[in-house]
């Protein structure tokens, strides 16, 4: 008979999840958030295939829209959305990286082969399929980042690793929500509630951004820039690598994962995955307005 639930996550990760989750959401009212900034446009209407969105991938070649969710991956390009590949939970994601590669991690879904959890897993074809590299029914890592040098993820502990398959843990006095790197350098971003912790040897010291904003979201575009985004849509730039910030635009709708790209003419667009749909900005995160507008 077949399983029809499954454990979401082991119970340390998820009360961790839980816990640095609720302090997000207090955070965003409490009389230490930033003011609001100019009201951007919104999307209306959710154009969203599932409700539970965990990462969001755009490619800076093709300018493929990866959403991946509670019931898998979709893509975003084009409405409506279509399904790519078996339905998992995919809790932890990365994409974006050298020739199209995409890592993953969370659960199998219902009718699934994979293990549970199903460890790091990595897709050359753009999610249609997924082989299984390491940590199998060990790990479900809901932070997920890919640098230089290596996979960086948080299962309830941190952990580095030089090829997917081979792990180091890393101790650390921070509970990541997001870990945001790239392919093209080595430094790494994690968001806690008491503010932006950061990496520059991809994942195996740390140390704190003392003069930065308290971010829930942060995403790459290249080596140098990153942006990210508080609890209450306030989005914030980095030309150096996350060492300092400045504060640009806001987003209305609550934001559930993000992403940055640098297109061909060196032209920076910053996207936002909303409940009400895909939001975009290319003028630096002074404004969004919907992905899908003419």
């Amino acid at each position: 008979m077949p399983i029809h639930s499954r454990p979401r996550v082991r119970a340390t990760t998820a009360a961790l999840a839980a816990s640095t989750g609720l302090i997000f959401a207090l955070s965003a009212c409490s009389p230490a958030s930033v003011p609001a900034g100019p009201a951007p446009a919104s999307s209306t209407g959710s154009t969203m295939p599932d409700a539970h969105i965990h990462g969001l991938s755009v490619s800076s070649k093709t300018g493929q829209v990866l959403l991946s969710t509670h019931d898998g991956l979709f893509d975003m390009t084009n409405q409506p959305a279509a399904k790519i590949g078996a339905t998992n939970d995919l809790m932890g994601f990365t994409g974006g990286t050298d020739h199209g590669v995409l890592y993953a991690s969370g659960h199998p879904g219902a009718d699934s082969d994979l293990p549970n959890p199903l460890g790091l897993i990595r897709s050359t074809d753009g999610g249609k399929t997924w082989e299984q590299l390491s940590r199998q029914r060990e790990s479900d890592f809901h932070a997920l980042t890919a640098t230089k040098s290596g996979i960086v993820g948080f299962d309830g502990t941190l952990r580095t690793s030089p090829d997917g398959k081979t792990w180091n843990t890393v101790t650390t006095d921070f509970v990541p929500a997001v870990l945001a790197g790239s392919p093209a350098g080595d430094t790494v971003l994690a968001t806690t509630p008491q503010g932006i912790r950061r990496s520059t040897d991809s994942g195996k010291t740390w140390s704190a951004v003392r003069s930065g904003p308290v971010i829930q979201f942060a995403a790459f575009a290249g080596p140098t820039e990153a942006v990210g985004v508080a609890p209450d849509g306030t989005v914030h730039y980095s030309a150096d690598a996350g060492a300092t910030w400045s504060r640009k635009g806001q987003i209305q709708d609550t934001v559930q994962a993000m992403a940055a790209v640098k297109g061909p003419e060196a032209n920076l667009s910053i996207w936002a995955a909303t409940a009400a749909g895909i939001v975009v900005s290319t003028d630096g995160g002074a404004t969004f307005g919907p992905a899908d507008a003419p």
